[in-house]
């Protein structure tokens, strides 16, 4: 069976560019092999579990050998298009969309956020670490002659699903919501909402009972 005909689980999908990093670190420290238990205790996931991610993806390992960090970076680098760069956009540079615009990705030079976006007059115009704040009215003109393929929305939430609409309308496939609404999209267009209160609230749970 093709890897095309596998629906591989969105945690697996989710747990990818954590294996991405840390090989990529394996592989910066001059690292040549590492097995699946080295994997388990670096990243906090089990070994069990780490296997059968990799499982979805054909043979990368070898039985009693674990496996190539040299091969396992550039397969991550291919299964990632990490050797490609991602164009993103912040639209709404409040004080979360700001920590990100001079967050942009530090660890990781593939993906770049190149342009961000807001309606208040006294953020438009406003430089951020490279970037400089664009009003919201040429979202689409700019998007077009860049090539942004992916949106944070860091709006408020009575305007979130607006905002998408925009952003769905221009071709844009991929939002990372960080807004408390649900939004609703065409079929094709990823959407993955952040919640930092739901995550805390979450992760006091898990430090409560485990």
């Amino acid at each position: 069976m093709s890897k095309k005909e596998i629906k591989i689980p969105k945690a697996t999908l989710k747990r990818l560019p954590l294996y991405y990093r840390f090989v990529n670190t394996l592989y910066n420290s001059n690292v040549e092999r590492v097995s699946s238990k080295e994997l388990s205790e670096g990243l906090q996931i089990d070994s069990a579990t780490i296997r059968r991610d990799f499982s979805y993806f054909g043979e990368l390992g070898k039985k009693g050998y674990g496996y190539n960090v040299n091969f396992l970076l550039n397969f991550f680098k291919t299964t990632l298009q990490q050797d490609m760069i991602t164009k993103v956009a912040i639209i709404g540079v409040g004080n979360l969309g700001t920590a990100l615009v001079n967050y942009n990705f530090s660890i990781n030079d593939r993906m770049k956020i190149t342009a961000a976006f807001d309606t208040s007059s006294t953020s438009i115009g406003k430089t951020i670490g490279k970037i400089t704040v664009e009003d919201m009215k040429n979202f689409e003109k700019i998007v077009e002659e860049t090539g942004i393929q992916v949106v944070i929305l860091t709006v408020p939430g009575a305007v979130a699903q607006d905002v998408a609409n925009r952003v769905t309308k221009a071709q844009i496939k991929g939002i990372l919501n960080f807004t408390p609404e649900r939004l609703t999209v065409p079929n094709g267009v990823h959407v993955h909402h952040i919640d930092l209160g739901v995550e805390l609230q979450s992760l006091i749970f898990f430090m409560k009972n485990h």
